[in-house]
C-alpha cells in the first residue's frame, strides 16, 4: 500500500488532541499524520480573538503543508471544518490528493458565490449569555445530541478539553473558484452526528463514501473503524 500523508483539521470546540486516538493507527499503517489545532482552539486557544475567522483557519492549515513541504495530501475535515479544507483545497489543489470531509460541512463545486456562514438565533443566545459577544462554548445538551455513543470517561475528556469556537469562524463564509472543482473528493458520514444521512446519501455524491454508526466524534468512539475507513477512501 502507497504511504499517504494525512493532514488533520478538527471541528468546531476540538483542537489536535482530538486525533490522539487515530494519528497512531495512520502511522501504524506506514502513514504520515498530521493533526493540528486552528487559531483560537485547542492548544492555540490562547491567540483566541474576535478577528479569528476563516481566513485565518485556511492560513493555518495552509501554512503545515507548506512549512511541513507535503504532497499529495489527503486533507480531511470534520464538522465545519470541510469549509476550512475546501478554501485549503481551492487555493492550492496541486498539493490535495483527496479532501476527505469528515461528517463535515460541504460546499457545493461548480457554485461560485459564497457557502458557508452557520450562525442561527440559538448561537447567537449563546455567545452573548456566556461568550462575551465573540466566542460560543459548547453546550452540555449539543454533546448529548450528536454525540449519544460517548462513553461517560470520553464525555467527561471532551468537555475537559473543548475551547470555545470563535463566532467568526462560525459566520465566515468561503468562496470557491474552479480550480475546486478539479479536486478529489471523498466522504464519511456518522449516523448518529445529527444529520440524516439517508437522505444525503439520495444526493449524488461527487466521490466514494463510508458509514460509520457513530456519533459526530468517531475520532473519540471509534477510532479504528474510522481509520479504516480513511485509509480506504484515501
Amino acid at each position: 500500500m502507497t504511504k499517504k500523508t494525512f493532514v488533520l483539521v478538527p471541528g468546531a470546540w476540538l483542537g489536535a488532541w482530538a486525533w490522539r486516538r487515530v494519528a497512531p493507527l495512520l502511522e501504524r499503517a506506514g502513514n504520515a499524520a498530521y493533526p493540528l489545532s486552528l487559531t483560537g482552539m485547542g492548544d492555540r486557544v490562547h491567540l483566541a480573538t474576535p478577528q479569528v475567522g476563516m481566513e485565518t483557519a485556511i492560513q493555518d492549515v495552509m501554512n503545515v503543508i507548506l512549512y511541513e513541504g507535503l504532497e499529495d495530501v489527503v486533507l480531511v475535515g470534520h464538522s465545519f471544518a470541510g469549509l476550512v479544507v475546501a478554501g485549503v483545497a481551492d487555493r492550492m489543489p496541486e498539493r490535495i490528493g483527496t479532501l476527505l470531509f469528515l461528517d463535515a460541512a460541504r460546499p457545493a463545486k461548480g457554485v461560485r458565490k459564497p457557502q458557508g456562514g452557520m450562525a442561527d438565533d440559538y448561537v447567537m443566545k449563546e455567545v452573548n449569555r456566556r461568550g462575551d459577544g465573540w466566542r460560543f462554548f459548547l453546550p452540555d445538551e449539543v454533546v448529548d445530541n450528536i454525540g449519544p455513543d460517548l462513553l461517560p470517561k470520553d464525555r467527561e475528556w471532551l468537555l475537559s478539553k473543548a475551547t470555545p469556537w470563535p463566532l467568526m469562524l462560525i459566520q465566515d463564509e468561503v468562496t470557491l473558484s474552479e480550480k475546486y472543482d478539479g479536486v478529489r473528493q471523498a466522504y464519511i458520514f456518522c449516523t448518529r452526528g445529527g444529520d440524516n444521512v439517508e437522505e444525503i446519501l439520495k444526493e449524488k455524491l461527487d466521490g466514494p463514501h463510508k458509514v460509520l454508526e457513530s456519533g459526530h466524534w468517531p475520532m473519540i468512539t471509534k477510532p479504528a473503524e474510522l481509520a479504516q475507513a480513511m485509509l480506504e477512501l484515501a
